[in-house]
């Protein structure tokens, strides 16, 4: 093993410094991301929260939630440090979420908290945004008042192409980004 990866690995293995940082955004994966209280009271919306997950069975599901807290945790070196999200998790079991059927469209009840509440901590770099919103029926049925639908967003710099069938596609342009910058603020 190379001296600087034993000394990587040794100041690792010594676990966090006992102080972190917080702060009140963070931009990943072409994201910005704001903490739910910073962001109140805002134009925009941009502490829904979407992770992937799988399950004990062998199905991915996707949990939705509100970012809380943005967390730097630093390990001894400025080079390890590791940025985690707190976030409130709704419910994605039959009793805190569904989709419609023929659209796809995925509504959350915002009243069922996930049940899990000591696993709120994800790495930052798992993360993708989404945006809640009320669903236009929901003055007219009492029973939806609770229901939020899930809307995905695109991350910021990168689009996406949709190629014709008929589209040769044997060369193919990549784009390519030297290094991503991942920063608070």
């Amino acid at each position: 093993m190379g001296g600087s990866a034993a000394i990587s690995l040794s100041l690792l293995c010594l676990g966090p410094e006992r102080k972190v940082k917080c702060y009140n955004g963070y931009f990943v994966n072409g994201y910005v991301f704001h903490t739910e209280e910073y962001g109140h009271g805002r134009k925009t919306y941009n502490s829904g929260v979407c992770i992937k997950g799988s399950t004990s069975s062998e199905f991915e599901v996707d949990y939705y939630g509100r970012l809380e807290e943005v967390i730097e945790l630093q390990y001894h070196s400025e080079q390890n440090r590791v940025f985690l999200f707190k976030c409130y998790w709704y419910d994605t079991t039959d009793r805190g979420i569904r989709v419609d059927p023929h659209y796809g469209l995925v509504e959350i009840n915002s009243k069922a908290r996930h049940r899990n509440v000591n696993d709120v901590f994800v790495f930052a770099k798992q993360c993708q945004q989404v945006y809640y919103t009320y669903t236009p029926s929901f003055r007219k049925d009492r029973s939806r008042v609770d229901w939020l639908s899930v809307l995905k967003t695109k991350p910021k710099g990168r689009v996406e192409v949709v190629q014709d069938e008929n589209e040769d596609t044997s060369v193919i342009d990549e784009v390519f980004q030297a290094s991503e910058l991942v920063e608070p603020y």
